[in-house]
């Protein structure tokens, strides 16, 4: 800093770093220099290095404990279901409550067995394990028909809940959709209202001088019988002198309309009442 001062002060010199020269010198050192990669410190790569030891150390800790617990858990749970499960099984049922690993599951139901604390058997192509049944007492021919007894009057009774809830539930769906004491209330008092405007509406009628006799309205029932008839005999001669001509005629039947400027009843949204 002292050499660069005292050329700013004094003038550049050939050679120096300000001068052309040493500037194209400078830049050849720099682009001739070999870029060296920055190495993390020792400091860091300890400090990383132990953070990584310390959370193996733990996660090879809590796998340990959640192993050696698994024993206890799955020896367990064959004891009181007392049924044979597969390892897929077990895992199923054990995975939420315990969190357990499948592959946890697998290798302690095999440590278990190889044991001779529970029974293992092979079902095709997949194991099967149960409890061992030589720790469970002896049960009686006497006490096997009383269990018997006991289940089918249980199963008796869980039907006849489960009819029970099945009438509640439609009874619940069909007061939910009826209507409330208020709202039958409002629906009362509208309906009378519609009432009162239909009898006022009948005694204006029933007031009315100009009434059609029943020979009007006979007259009239012929009339219409008699326009309807012409209106289906028209729309049929039409249409068949219509087809007859576009028999030969060499474009399409819309276009034949336009041209001649014939308007359908389907155009004019207009369909033919019922006799």
């Amino acid at each position: 800093m002292r050499k660069f001062r005292s050329e700013m002060n004094f003038g550049v010199r050939q050679g120096s770093p300000c001068s052309p020269e040493g500037f194209l010198f400078s830049q050849s050192l720099l682009e001739a220099r070999p870029h060296r990669r920055k190495e993390p410190s020792p400091r860091a790569t300890t400090t990383s290095g132990f953070l990584s030891w310390v959370a193996g150390k733990a996660m090879s800790k809590g796998r340990a404990e959640a192993a050696a617990g698994a024993a206890g858990i799955l020896l367990r749970y064959l004891r009181e279901q007392n049924r044979p499960y597969s390892a897929q099984d077990v895992f199923g049922n054990l995975q939420r409550e315990h969190g357990l690993g499948k592959a946890v599951v697998v290798k302690t139901l095999e440590q278990l067995a190889q044991q001779g604390k529970i029974k293992e058997k092979m079902y095709g192509k997949q194991k099967i394990y149960f409890a061992d049944q030589d720790q469970f007492d002896m049960v009686s021919d006497a006490d096997l028909q009383g269990l018997d007894a006991k289940i089918v009057a249980l199963t008796a009774k869980v039907q006849s809940l489960q009819q029970s809830c099945r009438y509640m539930e439609a009874e619940l769906k069909e007061l939910s959709s009826a209507l409330t004491t208020p709202e039958m209330r409002k629906e009362i008092e509208e309906l009378k209202k519609e009432c009162a405007g239909y009898r006022e509406r009948l005694k204006n009628i029933k007031a009315a001088t100009n009434h059609v006799t029943p020979e009007e309205k006979e007259q009239v029932y012929r009339e219409r019988q008699k326009y309807y008839k012409e209106w289906r005999k028209r729309k049929r001669m039409a249409t068949e002198l219509s087809d007859a001509i576009l028999e030969g005629y060499p474009k399409s039947k819309k276009q034949f309309f336009e041209e001649v400027g014939i308007e359908t009843d389907e155009d004019c949204n207009v369909t033919l009442p019922d006799p």
